[in-house]
Parts: C-alpha cells; sequence; structure tokens
C-alpha cells in the first residue's frame, strides 16, 4: 500500500533551518508529482511546494518562495524540503503528498506528517 513518512521536523528558531525528508513506498516514486503541505493549528491545510514526477518543475507558495527549496531523488524513493531562514509562521505539521499523477500537483495521498516548530 501507499506508504509515505516524513521525517526531519523539530525545534528550530527564528533564522535557523531544517530538512525535511519522506520515504515513500508502495508505489512508482519516479511518475508522480509531489509536493509538501502544512497545517498548523487552528488552520486549513496549505499547500507549500510541489515538483513534477521528473523534477523539471518546481513550484512555492509566496509565504516559502526564496527560503524554502524542494527537491527529490527518484533512485532513493524520496522527498526533500529544505527550510532556510524559518520564521515563526513557519510553525506547522507537515506532510508530504502525492499528486494525482506525473504532472499534477493535485494531492491524492499523504502521510502523518512531521512538526515543525519556529520558536526562540
Amino acid at each position: 500500500q501507499v506508504q509515505l513518512v516524513e521525517s526531519g521536523g523539530g525545534l528550530a528558531q527564528p533564522g535557523g533551518s531544517l530538512r525535511l525528508s519522506c520515504a515513500a513506498s508502495g508505489f512508482l516514486f519516479s511518475s508522480y508529482a509531489m509536493s509538501w503541505a502544512r497545517q498548523a493549528p487552528g488552520k486549513g491545510l496549505e499547500w507549500v511546494s510541489g515538483i513534477y514526477s521528473d523534477g523539471s518543475d518546481t513550484r512555492y507558495a509566496d509565504s516559502v518562495k526564496g527560503r524554502f527549496t524542494i527537491s527529490r531523488d527518484n533512485a532513493k524513493n524520496t522527498l526533500y524540503l529544505q527550510m532556510n531562514n524559518l520564521k515563526p509562521e513557519d510553525t506547522a505539521l507537515y506532510y508530504c503528498a502525492r499528486g494525482s499523477g506525473s504532472y499534477s500537483y493535485t494531492i491524492t495521498r499523504r502521510g502523518q506528517g512531521t512538526q515543525v516548530t519556529v520558536s526562540s
């Protein structure tokens, strides 16, 4: 079955960095666009970033543009999110999500999430 397991979350200071990873299994990872989404306490799910199956396209929400970088390693079935210059408003549960196809960011599956807390 489809499994998406996030890791790398934790506590960071404002201005700090974290790198999230997502280990995918149960499907052909290299055939699907992937995304990161997040949900802050009391708020809805926010799409953060996405990458096409072959890495030819990456997109970012305005709130993270210039600070976050998404990447993938299809040989390792792993998705990454490098987060730099973190802000308190980045605090949220971060989910790895599978798209509906190679070039679609529509979320069809997501993992259980990894918590990111940005605080001094």
